[in-house]
């Protein structure tokens, strides 16, 4: 008699989309409350001192695959990986500014606004590399900044008190999204030469570096309880690239890419327990504009790379 399961009882192993889908949605967990502390700490403590920590606890929680022999740091692209680190360094002070309760913005209409990067990869990538783009993805690019102004403008202008305003916070949301769109289309000339752990761990030394001056201006004696909460957003964030960075690499980026967007409704979810509030109409309203546009560039990107032939860009 045979010994092998039957057909009927044997797993199936699960889909590399499937699995990348499930590494994104751990992914976006993690991201959220790593936000979601953040914004729970710089109630006392300052964004940049807090931006600080946060890179450098993350190099040292990455740190071990370097001694395990995990992943090797040996670059021939240091310029690149300074000026990605230097102005994504920019990027995450200016998100953790964005979140700091002095500007009282939503957990939600800050993620909603950080999907606003493809529509700045998409620009960035006609300055940068080159890239042609052609009459529909240019129409997206401008239907999504019209999500932006609907978000954030337009509730301002008419007096509404539908959960949201314009303010400053507003704006580093939309800076920080910007730079990290550089860095996105950076990494694009990265990632020939350059593990996705490698650059993860460049980029947290080097940031670490970057905002240390910066940092020392605003330095602070916290708590053994705050600690605990840096160390917790740290962790956490660790976790959230991570799992990013394997369901990439198991998965495909087009059919994994809209899975970003279910950190809208995390974040909202974090918003009803942190602060008792729900986006208003206008937000709903700006982010599904921003999402169809992302998606139908995302949609179009990938028809497009069908039809020719992929050479890796050069920026240096």
């Amino acid at each position: 008699m045979s010994s092998d399961p039957s057909p009927s009882i044997r797993r199936r192993p699960l889909s590399g989309n499937l699995q990348g889908a499930l590494w994104m949605i751990v992914s976006g967990m993690g991201y959220t409350l790593h936000l979601a502390l953040a914004k729970e700490i710089t109630a006392d403590i300052h964004p940049v001192f807090l931006a600080f920590w946060r890179s450098f606890l993350a190099f040292l929680l990455a740190s071990p695959f370097i001694f395990l022999g995990m992943v090797k740091l040996h670059t021939a692209r240091f310029g690149a990986l300074v000026t990605r680190s230097l102005i994504g360094s920019a990027g995450f002070v200016f998100g953790l500014i964005a979140i700091w309760p002095v500007f009282e913005l939503p957990l939600a209409e800050f993620n909603a606004l950080s999907f606003t990067r493809p529509l700045f990869v998409t620009l960035l990538a006609v300055f940068l590399l080159h890239e042609k783009v052609g009459v529909h993805r240019t129409s997206a690019v401008i239907a999504g900044f019209i999500g932006v102004l609907v978000m954030t403008l337009v509730p301002a202008l008419l007096g509404s008190d539908g959960g949201t305003h314009f303010n400053i916070g507003s704006l580093f949301a939309i800076l920080s999204s910007l730079c990290f769109a550089f860095t996105i289309v950076l990494v694009k000339s990265l990632t020939g030469v350059h593990s996705p752990l490698a650059l993860l761990i460049w980029a947290n030394l080097l940031s670490s570096l970057f905002i240390l001056p910066a940092a020392l201006a605003v330095w602070a004696s916290p708590s053994l309880a705050e600690w605990g909460l840096i160390l917790s957003m740290a962790f956490f964030g660790v976790v959230a690239q991570f799992c990013f960075i394997k369901g990439m690499s198991v998965g495909d980026a087009s059919f994994l890419s809209p899975m970003d967007y279910l950190r809208l409704p995390m974040g909202a979810t974090a918003d009803w327990f942190m602060i008792r509030a729900l986006p208003g109409p206008f937000v709903w309203a700006g982010a599904g504009i921003i999402v169809v546009s992302t998606l139908y560039i995302t949609w179009r990107e990938h028809v497009m790379n069908q039809k020719k032939p992929v050479e890796p860009p050069k920026l240096f």
